[in-house]
């Protein structure tokens, strides 16, 4: 638990893959909070907590399963204000008196529209337009199986949706708020406004910001580590290089960064990373040449998982090898996120469900020798630019698209050939030259070309191909954890599909990914 001195709110996780989200929401107000499991939220953990408010997720859970998650009693008689979202709605109620209903025709998934029985309540301040009166209607972002279908004593309904009854209750006199959609998540356009009239009615001054955060990383960094060496895992990506910039700060030449080419990179990765590192920072870094290694490794490989966890494998075995050969570091840094870290593993130990193992976090082998310094994790990835800037870093770094550590490996379904990884680094860079020379880089969050697992028949030349397909895929996002795909002109795509089958040999078929996140990921595998 994080010691400093700043009025906290708790985030109790009831297993919702959008628990971060809410931090976000809160962190972009300038309030400290932190998130912890509803499993390791007991009474000694609340007063030695002591929050200024608290906030229950979503989850996956119904109140009537066996063992569902429930929050510690004491939390109700802490005296500060709750917020309830979805299944914290549910248990709120469940635990203070109300009831909730299973089965046929209680779900609801996606768009809903909610009527405000009551505007004059804070909580909804700005919500709604009150010359709109009984007509007024604000979209919200449902996703709930179970809903309430009746509220505890003291709850009054401020708002009702077709299918939520009770989507707006509060017990004003506890300070009690509870919710049946989402405000934490984009399709809830005035969500921002809710959390904001929370923390207002909770007494936040709003102090906590990036700069405050780096300040309490670098202290963490240097009562994890004391006099110990680190080595980081340094990819080039924001994420890589501004975890080692922060860790470089916190305890200098105990750091030595260690770069591993595995023969997975974009075209001439290597050689602009380590000319970039060692031209703009002082600091000590190993440039490991390991494709034989890893592509030996990953031949005939074609499950996902198993390249991933593969990978992860390997990275350990040579950081752990450098790391004897500084001297015996004990740490590894690496540069991992939030939606690394829910999309392999619960955080902090919560219930929520794996979508896919990171090659730095599901991919880590139980007995690694090393010990974790990830700075990061419990960012998002625009919190790292935020972070990044703060710290100095030139935008050629800030502004880099994300990419993955597995690399290529990610972006060539199916058994990866020599032939194949070759063909792509081809077509990806002629695709983001194009996306550059059209000034969109900066308006996209990722884009890469992907080498499908088939070849297709052509004509060139009067003659036939039998040639592999390629799919582009750009999306926009503003946390990484949903996206859309890029809106790119026909024109655009037919010219750079017309460019990648003229200048890459082995290309005779482009196909543009229209898929969002859910229910894709962004990367293919």
């Amino acid at each position: 638990m994080t010691q400093q001195a700043h009025d906290r709110l708790l985030i109790i996780d009831f297993g919702s893959q959008v628990t971060q989200l809410i931090a976000r929401r809160l962190r972009e107000l300038n309030v400290y909070c932190e998130i912890h499991p509803y499993n390791r939220v007991d009474d000694a953990f609340l007063q030695a907590f002591a929050p200024k408010a608290v906030i229950f997720s979503g989850g996956p859970a119904s109140v009537y399963w066996d063992n569902a998650p429930m929050p510690p009693k004491a939390v109700f008689d802490l005296g500060v204000p709750i917020l309830g979202i979805c299944y914290g709605q549910q248990v709120m109620m469940h635990c203070l008196g109300g009831h909730v209903e299973g089965g046929h025709g209680t779900a609801e998934f996606g768009k809903a529209f909610v009527t405000p029985t009551d505007q004059t309540h804070p909580i909804l301040a700005g919500w709604f337009p009150a010359e709109a009166g009984p007509q007024a209607q604000e979209q919200v972002w449902m996703s709930h199986g179970d809903h309430v279908s009746k509220i505890a004593p003291g709850f009054q309904v401020y708002g009702t949706s077709p299918n939520a009854p009770f989507a707006i209750t509060a017990d004003p006199a506890r300070h009690f708020y509870a919710v049946q959609f989402h405000p934490e998540v984009h399709h809830t356009p005035k969500g921002a406004q809710l959390y904001e009239n929370f923390v207002r009615l909770a007494g936040f001054k709003g102090d906590w910001t990036m700069g405050a955060y780096r300040a309490e990383a670098i202290a963490k960094i240097r009562a994890q580590v004391g006099d110990g060496k680190v080595i980081c895992a340094l990819s080039g990506g924001v994420d890589s290089s501004v975890a080692a910039v922060l860790i470089h700060e916190a305890i200098g030449d105990q750091l030595t960064c260690v770069f591993v080419d595995h023969g997975l990179l974009r075209l001439g990765e290597a050689e602009q990373v380590v000319t970039m590192f060692r031209d703009h920072y002082n600091m000590p870094l190993i440039h490991a040449d390991e494709s034989a290694l890893f592509l030996g490794a990953l031949e005939g490989v074609s499950d996902p998982e198993v390249k991933r966890k593969t990978i992860g494998r390997l990275f350990i075995d040579v950081f752990q090898k450098h790391a004897t050969a500084v001297g015996g570091a004990k740490f590894l840094a690496q540069g991992t996120l939030y939606p690394d870290v829910i999309e392999s593993v619960s955080f902090s130990g919560g219930p929520s469900v794996t979508i896919k193992s990171h090659h730095n976090v599901g991919g880590l082998p139980e007995k690694m020798g090393l010990k974790l310094v990830e700075p990061l994790r419990e960012l998002f990835k625009d919190e790292v630019r935020a972070l990044g800037r703060e710290l100095g870093l030139p935008q050629s770094f800030i502004g880099r698209h994300p990419f993955p550590g597995p690399g290529l490996a990610i972006r060539c379904p199916g058994e990866i050939t020599t032939e194949k990884l070759d063909i792509l680094r081809r077509a990806d860079a002629v695709y983001i030259d194009q996306i550059r020379k059209h000034g969109l880089y900066d308006e996209i969050w990722q884009a890469f070309a992907a080498i499908l697992p088939m070849k297709t028949v052509g004509v060139m030349g009067d003659g036939r191909t039998y040639d592999y397909a390629l799919a582009l895929r750009a999306v926009t996002s503003v946390d990484g954890m949903t996206a859309d795909y890029y809106p790119f002109t026909h024109d655009f795509l037919g010219e750079t599909a017309t460019r990648i089958i003229n200048e890459v040999k082995g290309i005779n078929r482009v196909f543009y990914d229209c898929t969002s996140k859910p229910p894709g990921t962004i990367e293919l595998e």
